[in-house]
């Protein structure tokens, strides 16, 4: 069985795992994060389960619960008890904090604003690139199919339309040509898959499209695991995309996992973690660590989310909202 269809399958059993989850177990903690994070944090959670009992004698069992992030956040909010969220966007997680559910200054609790690292959506083509895809508006040429997530469950599918508009915007063009060619990218789309794992299997293992907008931790996994049948493009600009952690001050706070989901947070911003957010192809928030892996991870441009508005709230509403920018400029698709 192929490294994609084994995912599959452990995230079906990995549902299975969590509706058996005892949330009254004081040594059990619950980290709810988006998509393509599942190897990730099966290391981190063994690296920081063997320091935490080193530290405080105490055996931690960490279940980890994955999807498309805005459903993963959507999730929490209807009663999934969430001990700790890892979020692919800002928004996802402040969608908690404005039902009550984490503290009004939850991003200011940890370093960095609570971004324990970043990453940025990249191209992955077939072997060759037969299609010649190196920039933006290689994506729109005749016959190119284009494989990304819905926006509306994914974070890797948001930030593609984000990156998508960006690039016009950041090269002089106005709104009007950046709609434009944002409705002409997905008439290229095919279909919109729930989440960045399930349109990975949907470009690499069912072969569907000639490219595909993905995480760029994604896309070297998805890579490495090819056989040499796919390779990553770097556009010569994308989003910097910056996910988002924090504790679930509702359903930790005064209980005996509240330090232990603290504690786990805080772990990934030591060097250890650092070094492992490094090694899954995410960029770690640690300049130098960032510098030795710079082989694997290369300089590359980037734009932030003010080049799209005033913060993340206002982009959101433009782009995402019910008959905003996406809704507007994007023909009906079959969600999978």
């Amino acid at each position: 069985m192929n490294a994609f269809a084994l995912a599959a399958l452990a995230l079906s059993v990995g549902l299975v795992t969590l509706a058996n989850i005892d949330i009254k177990k004081s040594n059990q903690i619950l980290n709810v994060s988006y998509d393509p994070t599942r190897e990730l944090f099966k290391d981190i959670n063994q690296q920081f389960i063997t320091e935490y009992q080193r530290e405080t004698g105490v055996r931690l069992n960490i279940q980890q619960s994955h999807g498309g992030s805005s459903s993963q956040s959507r999730a929490v909010i209807d009663g999934l008890r969430a001990d700790v969220v890892s979020f692919a966007l800002f928004p996802d997680v402040d969608a908690l904090r404005k039902r009550g559910l984490i503290a009004q200054d939850w991003s200011k609790r940890l370093p960095n604003d609570s971004q324990p690292f970043s990453s940025a959506i990249v191209f992955v083509v077939r072997r060759g690139n037969p299609k010649s895809i190196r920039d933006w508006p290689d994506l729109v040429g005749e016959d190119v199919s284009v494989i990304t997530p819905n926006p509306k469950t994914s974070g890797n599918g948001k930030l593609s339309v984000l990156a998508a508009w960006g690039s016009v915007i950041y090269r002089g063009g106005t709104e009007a040509q950046a709609r434009e060619y944002l409705a002409r990218l997905y008439r290229h789309v095919p279909v919109l898959d729930t989440g960045a794992r399930g349109a990975t299997s949907t470009f690499a293992e069912e072969k569907i499209g000639d490219v595909h907008l993905t995480w760029e931790n994604e896309a070297l996994l998805e890579t490495e695991n090819s056989g040499g049948e796919l390779q990553i493009v770097y556009p010569p600009v994308s989003i910097r995309a910056e996910p988002s952690v924090a504790w679930v001050d509702a359903n930790v706070a005064g209980t005996r996992r509240e330090a232990p989901a603290k504690a786990y947070l805080q772990f990934l911003f030591t060097d250890q973690a650092q070094e492992t957010i490094a090694r899954y192809g995410y960029r770690p928030v640690n300049a130098e660590i960032l510098r030795r892996h710079a082989a694997r991870l290369p300089p590359i441009n980037l734009f932030s989310i003010t080049l799209l508005g005033k913060n993340w709230d206002e982009v959101y509403r433009k782009f995402f909202d019910e008959n905003a920018i996406f809704d507007a400029i994007s023909p009906r698709k079959v969600n999978v």
